[in-house]
């Protein structure tokens, strides 16, 4: 790894990542009842704009709603 940033949730990454990178999106998840609680691994290979776009959320939204873990 050649470059050191802070930890972020990124469009691209699947959400099986995004559960490895903080253990409270969960939470984050769960508040929007999307998958990636412990009962819901199907979709844990698709990226989170895939899981925005396939059930109409803001990318945007729940990219901050995700990040704003890091500034609690």
């Amino acid at each position: 790894m050649a470059e050191t940033t802070h930890h972020q949730f990124q469009p691209g990454m699947t959400v099986e990542e995004a559960l490895a990178l903080h253990p409270a999106a969960k939470w984050v998840f769960a508040s929007y009842h999307l998958g990636g609680c412990s009962n819901c691994d199907s979709a844990s290979d698709e990226t989170l704009a895939e899981v925005a776009g396939g059930y109409g959320l803001s990318l945007e939204k729940l990219l901050n709603d995700l990040n704003s873990l890091f500034r609690s």
